[in-house]
């Protein structure tokens, strides 16, 4: 199965599963002894999990604006980080907590993802 970190990283260290691989370029820190994909062999077939808050469209720019500064304030708190360390989270740095960053990573997610999907002819349900 593909699962996020957080899902399975408990399972992997109790023995109750094996993890072959993470689909990332690099070893996740919290499970450096499971390879990446292109050390099995399987070259650039990365499948990211990733967080973000969201907000409705036409939210003003200064309460998004406080919104990401406290994000950011949370992100940087020594005991948050260690919380989410502990349970597999890797916490990015400043500058790919921006909106401007996470829009253009939606975009290329987006880009990347859908004719895969339309290819694959796969439903909401």
């Amino acid at each position: 199965m593909c699962d996020t970190v957080t899902n399975s990283l408990q399972l992997v260290r109790s023995g109750q599963i094996k993890a072959y691989a993470v689909m990332a370029a690099d070893r996740w820190p919290a499970a450096q002894d499971v390879p990446t994909v292109d050390e099995m062999g399987l070259r650039g077939i990365y499948m990211p999990f990733w967080s973000a808050l969201w907000a409705p469209k036409g939210t003003p720019r200064d309460v998004l604006d406080k919104l990401n500064l406290a994000v950011g304030t949370a992100l940087a708190d020594p005991l948050i980080r260690q919380r989410l360390a502990d349970i597999g989270q890797q916490v990015p740095s400043p500058e790919l907590q921006t909106q401007e960053w996470l829009g253009t990573y939606h975009r290329s997610e987006i880009e990347k993802w859908w004719p895969i999907i339309k290819a694959a002819n796969i439903k909401a349900q």
